[in-house]
């Protein structure tokens, strides 16, 4: 048995409005399942599928107070692309943020509710609009031993530093882990999202990832929420 990182949750003030602007910024669809709850994915798209990471923005009167420990990198091509990209972006609503990174090639930025990303310097041409998804964290090697466990990403890189996963398909974007000094403090504004196969037992699903350091958190909603070794939210979905 194992998982797939199948999206990643945002919560919103206004979820329709956030979504307007992820939408534009990677040129993916925009659709509701209800009051409150905003979905992005590509165009076309049929889920869950490893070439994209979907995002999901629920709305939440909770404000952002602090940096998030969980960010997108958004993929660029040449330097010509990520200069444009950049005032796009701008234009959309994003204003530039500083996080404390100095002197640095890629430009870290904020969307209109101050949710922090970064338009690479690093030039992608296969991972999409979403080059990686980045979880800060105290121990990469801890986290790619648990998340290489938990998930079917294969393991490509591993430091003190950091650690770099990505789907065993090889398509689709990097998940990857950042040595950072900040201590995590409430709940993750932005958490991942990862589902079983068809025709696996959730129950023991939940078990097995317990086995391997995740805890449960018992909270009132119809999927499974658990925390992986480093304090991190995530959901368990159902089978799909």
């Amino acid at each position: 048995m194992a998982t797939r990182l199948v999206q990643i949750n945002m919560k919103a003030r206004d979820d329709s409005a956030l979504g307007g602007f992820w939408a534009a910024a990677l040129g993916w669809g925009l659709a509701s399942e209800g009051p409150g709850v905003t979905n992005l994915e590509p165009e076309g798209f049929v889920y869950p599928a490893p070439v994209a990471v979907c995002v999901d923005l629920v709305v939440s009167p909770e404000p952002k107070t602090v940096k998030n420990r969980v960010h997108v990198d958004l993929a660029t091509r040449s330097a010509a692309h990520q200069a444009e990209l950049v005032a796009r972006l701008t234009e959309l609503g994003a204003t530039r943020a500083d996080v404390g990174q100095g002197d640095v090639p890629w430009t870290v930025m904020a969307d209109p509710e101050g949710n922090e990303f970064c338009v690479l310097d690093s030039y992608y041409d296969e991972t999409g609009p979403i080059a990686s998804v980045v979880v800060d964290c105290a121990d990469p090697r801890l986290m790619a031993r648990f998340w290489g466990e938990a998930t079917d990403w294969t393991v490509h890189e591993v430091t003190d530093q950091k650690a770099l996963l990505r789907s065993a398909k090889g398509v689709g974007p990097y998940l990857l882990f950042l040595r950072t000094p900040d201590v995590k403090t409430g709940w993750n504004r932005v958490h991942l999202d990862v589902r079983p196969y068809p025709g696996d037992d959730l129950a023991a699903e939940a078990a097995r990832l317990r086995a391997l350091g995740a805890t449960a958190i018992d909270v009132d909603v119809p999927w499974t929420v658990m925390a992986d070794p480093e304090g991190n939210e995530f959901c368990l979905l159902t089978p799909s």
